[in-house]
């Protein structure tokens, strides 16, 4: 293969790896508001306007059920949970810090006590575009 074919190839293979990477984040950041837009739906249908949830409602666990079977798996009883404290600990959407963290980073550091902590933890992944592990 010549130098010209080879180097065709790799900058075609560039912009498919610039266009994937792209796509996925583009999602990532759809995901992650919809995420909290769900935990927003949580809080306020659980909390009907009262300064605290009615328990015993079962809300998460009837919700769980019906989003798995409708759209397949990633609506745990658990996941949905993470959500809801998703929007509970960031009531306002930053969008231009929280739609640059993946949804795993994202339940992983909504389970830091530490405010501080917290907050440092978050900044990085999206500044440093940390992977989950």
């Amino acid at each position: 293969m010549s130098n010209k074919v080879s180097k065709i190839y790799s900058d075609i293979g560039e912009l498919l790896n610039v266009a994937r990477a792209r796509a996925y984040h583009s999602v990532n950041s759809i995901m992650v508001e919809t995420y909290w837009k769900i935990g927003q739906r949580i809080v306020e249908e659980e909390q009907g306007g009262a300064a605290r949830a009615e328990y015993g409602t079962k809300l998460i666990e009837n919700l769980s059920k019906y989003l798995t079977d409708t759209f397949g798996k990633g609506f745990s009883e658990a996941n949905l949970k993470n959500m809801r404290q998703f929007y509970v600990t960031y009531p306002e959407f930053d969008r231009q810090c929280l739609a640059n963290v993946s949804w795993s980073n994202i339940a992983r550091i909504l389970r830091i006590d530490n405010a501080g902590e917290r907050d440092y933890y978050l900044r990085e992944a999206a500044t440093q575009n940390w992977s989950y592990r």
